[in-house]
């Protein structure tokens, strides 16, 4: 039998649980019926940053990024296409840190853009720099273990 993860609705802060097995494109949330996947990245803040690295349990990524940094802004298109093609399995966050400069202390970046995977609860891997094409959603596949993409 497949585990429960336990995914965080950033709208109303209600910790929902997610068979392992559901798809995250057709979970919503139980308490305000909110959409829990990320279908295009999520801005999100340093204190909601906390609260999934407290209590959720699923799989995500987190793109910290400054408004005038030229790899964030063209890496941006390839984050869409990765949150839109991984919806089902995999959520994406964006944190501003020109807004949030907290978020990149307590994280330990020292660059944007500086891409962070979650799982289970725990941090699993760190990426500096601005994957391109098809390489930012190999490096997530691969770090969830999930299908090769079909094209």
């Amino acid at each position: 039998m497949a585990e429960d993860r336990m995914i965080v609705c950033l709208a109303c802060n209600a910790v929902n649980r997610v068979p392992e097995d559901k798809s995250l494109a057709a979970a919503k949330c139980g308490r305000c019926s909110e959409a829990l996947a990320t279908p295009q990245p999520m801005d999100i803040t340093n204190d909601q940053m906390q609260m999934l690295e407290k209590k959720d349990t699923g799989a995500f990524v987190v793109d910290l990024w400054a408004p005038w940094c030229g790899p964030c802004r063209m890496m941006a298109p390839h984050y869409a296409t990765a949150a839109e093609h991984l919806q089902g399995d995999v959520r994406f966050y964006k944190i501003n840190t020109d807004r949030h400069p907290d978020a990149a202390i307590r994280l330990n970046i020292r660059g944007v853009p500086t891409l962070v995977a979650w799982k289970g609860g725990r941090e699993i891997s760190k990426q500096a720099g601005a994957p391109g094409g098809g390489a930012l959603e190999r490096w997530v596949r691969g770090l969830f273990g999930l299908a090769p993409s079909p094209n």
